[in-house]
C-alpha cells in the first residue's frame, strides 16, 4: 500500500502548492501560530472550488487547551455541519476534559453530524495524560485517523510511542504522525513508526509584493505584517520523493 501524504495549509496559496507538489490531502487551517483554528466559510468555499484533492478543515475555535465551554462546542457544531454542506472530505477535530482524557461524549457528537465525512483527532491527543485509554477513546467515539506526534516535541522523537500506538490500533484506525515532519526525516519515521500516513506543513518564507511599507505599525503581536510562511511546492515535492522511495 503506498503511503499518503498530508499537508498542513495556512493559506488559499498554500492549498493548491500542496496540490501541485504532490500531496494526497490537504488539512486546511487558519492561525497555524497558534496550531490552527478553523478558517473562514469563503476560505473553505474557495478551497473545495479549487481543489482536486481531498479537503479536511480543522474545526478549533480558538489556539490554547483543548477544553471547550458550551458556547464553543455549539459553534464547532456549526462548523461541522457547514463543512459537511460544503463537501469536504473530512474534519479534524479534538476535545478533552478537564483531567486530560479524550472528551468521549462530545466527540461522539461531532462525528454523528460529520457524516459521512471522515473524523480525525487532532494533537489534542498529545496533551492527554493515559495515550493508551485516550486511543481507545478516540476510536469509540468514531475517528478513523489519529494526528499525534506521539506526545513528544515532534514526531520522529515520538516515533517508538507512535509505533505502539499503531500496533494497539491495528485496523481500527490510522496513527498518522505529525509536527516536524521533514523529507530528510520521513523514511526513517516510516521505518521505525511502522505508520502509512504522515502530516507536514512544508513551509517556507513567502516575500510581501507589497511597495509600500510603513514602518512603525503593527496590525499583531507577530509585529511583520510583510513576512508570512506558505506551504512551498518544492518543499511537498521532496517530502513526496522520500515517501515514495520508501
Amino acid at each position: 500500500m503506498s503511503s499518503i501524504l498530508e499537508i498542513c495549509a495556512g493559506s488559499l496559496a498554500s492549498c493548491l502548492a500542496a496540490q501541485a507538489g504532490g500531496a494526497d490531502r490537504v488539512e486546511l487551517c487558519d492561525n497555524l501560530g497558534e496550531g490552527g483554528t478553523t478558517p473562514s466559510y469563503g476560505v473553505l468555499a474557495t478551497a473545495r472550488d479549487k481543489m482536486e484533492i481531498k479537503l479536511h478543515a480543522i474545526i478549533r475555535p480558538r489556539g490554547g487547551d483543548f477544553l471547550y465551554t458550551e458556547l464553543e462546542f455549539e459553534a464547532m457544531a456549526h462548523d461541522v455541519e457547514a463543512c459537511r454542506r460544503l463537501g469536504l472530505d473530512g474534519v479534524v477535530l479534538g476535545l478533552l476534559t478537564a483531567d486530560g482524557d479524550v472528551d468521549l461524549a462530545r466527540t461522539r457528537r461531532l462525528v454523528a453530524l460529520a457524516g459521512p465525512m471522515a473524523v480525525t483527532f487532532h494533537r489534542a491527543f498529545d496533551m492527554a495524560r493515559e495515550p493508551a485509554q485516550a486511543l481507545e477513546d478516540v476510536i469509540a467515539a468514531g475517528c478513523v485517523r489519529l494526528l499525534s506526534s506521539g506526545q513528544a516535541a515532534t514526531a520522529p522523537q515520538g516515533a517508538a510511542l507512535l509505533a505502539a500506538l499503531r500496533g494497539q490500533a491495528g485496523e481500527r484506525l490510522a496513527v498518522m504522525p505529525g509536527a516536524g515532519v521533514r523529507a530528510e526525516n520521513i523514511a526513517e519515521l516510516a521505518a521505525v513508526s511502522g505508520c502509512r500516513e504522515f502530516h507536514a506543513s512544508a513551509r517556507g518564507a513567502a516575500a510581501s509584493a507589497m511597495r509600500y511599507r510603513r514602518d512603525g505599525v503593527s496590525m499583531g503581536a507577530a509585529g511583520d505584517e510583510f513576512a508570512r510562511e506558505e506551504t512551498l511546492t518544492a518543499k511537498v515535492r521532496a517530502l513526496r520523493a522520500a515517501l515514495d522511495g520508501v
